[in-house]
């Protein structure tokens, strides 16, 4: 039986980097894909509890079944498990390729990480891709080749279980990527600025904007060093986010 390839993203089934994930993944075996409707951009590990879910077969990729989703991306993942593709082994769930770095703390506001984390859950390897850079026309040719090296290896040696791979690539320069680095979480955290505004009926509203700030710029293990230096980057990223470290500090409490 043909290797089986669930396909999804955050930015939504229009966007440009989906459409280059689904081009290499067409090659390497069927695919399916359930995609959002709309951008779903920093919706995290959501799921559509208290209202409707509605889905249109789409016809934007030739000869591959597809469908637009008004759920969050783990809702895709859901439906293509229990409903579409309900009875069916998924060889593997893909997802991006997002417009924009999902690297260090950002993998709790992703979508795109969201959905393969959702499938991690499920029991189904997975990998999130994203590019630092969040243009809408943003260049993907550069993350071709790898893409293509990175899902091979997957799909011939597996992903641990309860585990998926979170890949993030360097902007496209003039120099080629140097290679590719197993790394860990950057230590970083994203510093908010909130501008106060003032809409046409004097009803104050706010704008949310800000810069990453890294904790360990010089760390060569971590994920941001990596994209900062031409490398992709990968993660493995688990379910269980239990801090086992202190589990022994909290006993001691004597609760």
């Amino acid at each position: 039986m043909k290797t089986l390839i669930l396909v999804t993203n955050d930015d939504g089934i229009t966007s440009k980097g989906i459409s280059v994930l689904i081009d290499i993944v067409s090659k390497l075996g069927d695919v399916f894909v359930v995609a959002p409707d709309s951008p779903n951009s920093g919706m995290g590990h959501a799921i559509t509890v208290d209202s409707t879910i509605h889905i249109k077969k789409s016809k934007i990729f030739k000869d591959i079944e597809a469908f637009e989703c008004s759920g969050t991306p783990a809702d895709c993942v859901k439906l293509a498990k229990h409903h579409f593709l309900k009875g069916r082994k998924i060889d593997l769930v893909v997802s991006g390729i997002n417009h924009g770095m999902n690297a260090s703390v950002s993998v709790l506001y992703s979508g795109t990480m969201s959905a393969a984390v959702e499938a991690a859950i499920e029991g189904i390897p997975a990998i999130g891709f994203s590019l630092n850079d969040f243009r809408y026309d943003a260049d993907f040719k550069h993350t071709k080749r790898f893409l293509k090296k990175i899902i091979e290896k997957s799909l011939k040696n597996g992903i641990p279980p309860h585990t998926a791979l979170n890949v993030n690539f360097p902007s496209k320069t003039d120099e080629p990527i140097k290679g590719i680095k197993i790394c860990r979480q950057t230590n970083g955290y994203w510093r908010e600025e909130f501008d106060a505004r003032t809409d046409l009926y004097g009803r104050p509203y706010f704008w949310m904007g800000g810069d990453f700030v890294n904790r360990e710029p010089e760390s060569e293990d971590t994920d941001i060093w990596a994209m900062d230096n031409n490398y992709v980057a990968i993660v493995p990223v688990q379910i269980d986010r239990t801090a086992y470290p202190e589990i022994k500090t909290l006993k001691k409490w004597k609760l």
